[in-house]
């Protein structure tokens, strides 16, 4: 086989930041004909519920079925799965979730409690958080199935204390992955439907007869799963719009360079846009990896999507010094940052924007998709530079507390009345007022 064609830049030379940039290029629109396709399957879903969502079940997955109803998963079918699984399978699901529960428990009680207090007048401030519902989640099926993605979603959910979770994952000719059936059932999903694809997104955000509508969405699919979450967004919450997955890794020359291929290959093994960057200040460091990735690819079995993923998206990038590649990791923000350094927390510091970081050379990303503990729904497409990752927040909302005691009342009154005046608002102005005391 041909070496693997990756792009090798320099940060030194005149053209880098035309190069750079064209390796960073990714056009998030989606094609007109998709978007078409999915605001016609919403409606028809919005109009004619379960009818709607059997047909498009048999049309594209290929699964007939009588009725909805006879497309949902029981607690039984679930469990079933669980036993049927081997016993390794058994232990590392339930090793996996214990660990995700453990994170997301300490999560909650760093950022997701209610709080309150009251100032020298007696008045009490504070906000009310309080768990969603019912939500949704989405697992992808069809080309591979994705148990850990059951874990990522449902346990969240139940640690912020959802009561209701409604999982719909595609089965294509009514072929059903038991991990996943079996990750339902030790992340405790409520109900579980075999639908897919935008008709899946549609029944969860307007319900149907047996589909219930649920407060939020969460969790990733293709182009057509994409354009579905957008469109609902505002019926319903989404947690984000995922772009093809990515991983950039800082590397000071101290990993072993097998340890880096790998790691660049296990996002690119996803599909042909996913993206694999390495930044380093070593180049002969970059061509000991660059001899690691021609070596180790023809022993993959997905080796033609990883080809075309680090030919098409790939860069090894020789930087300055590790300053500036933590520099261009910035730039990039990435949904995983891989500090793959003798001293990570020495450049840590200088890391502001990544959807996950994985300090030192013995963490690698693929720890983090199925059992560190932290949650693998990660932004993409440089979104880690505004969002977050999946988590406990996702599935709780705030309110607002607000109890003004009859001193606070005079203290506020006159300042809100005079801001009210100016916005031109008499009733809100008089509103504060009548609540003063009047001179006797």
């Amino acid at each position: 086989m041909p070496p693997v064609a990756v792009r090798h830049l320099n940060t030194t030379s005149a053209d880098f930041e035309t190069e750079f940039k064209r390796v960073l290029h990714w056009s998030a629109e989606t094609d007109h004909a998709i978007e078409e396709r999915v605001a016609a399957i919403l409606e028809d879903v919005r109009t004619r519920g379960d009818a709607a969502v059997l047909e498009y079940t048999a049309r594209f997955d290929a699964l007939e079925a009588p009725s909805v109803a006879a497309l949902e998963l029981t607690r039984e079918e679930l469990q079933r799965a669980f036993d049927a699984i081997t016993p390794a399978q058994r232990s590392a699901l339930e090793s996996a979730a214990k660990r995700v529960r453990a994170y997301h428990e300490r999560q909650l009680q760093a950022c997701g409690l209610s709080w309150s207090y009251r100032d020298e007048d007696g008045t009490l401030l504070g906000q009310k958080v309080t768990p969603l519902d019912r939500v949704g989640i989405y697992v992808p099926g069809g080309k591979a199935a994705y148990p850990s993605s059951v874990l990522m979603n449902a346990i969240p959910a139940h640690v912020a204390g959802v009561s209701d979770i409604v999982m719909v994952v595609p089965t294509p000719r009514g072929e059903k992955n038991a991990l996943v059936l079996a990750a339902a059932y030790v992340a405790g999903v409520s109900r579980a439907f075999t639908i897919g694809g935008a008709q899946a997104v549609g029944a969860l955000a307007h319900g149907t007869a047996t589909v219930p509508r649920v407060d939020k969405i969460t969790g990733p699919g293709n182009a057509y799963v994409a354009s579905a979450k957008r469109r609902v967004f505002g019926q319903v919450g989404i947690d984000m719009i995922a772009g093809p997955s990515e991983i950039l890794v800082l590397a000071d020359g101290t990993t072993p360079p097998d340890w880096v291929a790998m790691d660049l290959f296990s996002q690119a093994e996803h599909d042909e846009l996913a993206q694999s960057i390495l930044l380093c200040p070593d180049a002969g460091y970059i061509a000991q990896v660059q001899a690691s990735i021609d070596r180790l690819i023809d022993g993959m079995p997905r080796r033609d999507v990883i080809r075309a993923s680090l030919e098409g998206r790939g860069a090894l990038i020789l930087t300055r010094d590790m300053e500036e590649a933590c520099a261009i990791s910035n730039r990039i923000a990435p949904e995983h940052l891989e500090v793959s350094s003798a001293e990570p927390h020495r450049w840590e510091p200088l890391l502001r924007h990544a959807g996950a970081i994985f300090l030192g050379a013995y963490t690698s990303e693929s720890l983090g998709d199925y059992c560190a503990g932290p949650n693998h729904v990660l932004p993409t497409s440089g979104t880690a530079r505004f969002s977050s990752p999946l988590g406990v927040y996702d599935f709780q909302k705030r309110s607002s507390l607000i109890e003004v005691s009859e001193a606070g009342a005079q203290q506020l009154g006159p300042i809100a009345a005079e801001l009210a005046y100016g916005e031109g608002l008499q009733a809100h102005a008089q509103a504060a007022e009548f609540r003063l005391k009047r001179a006797e």
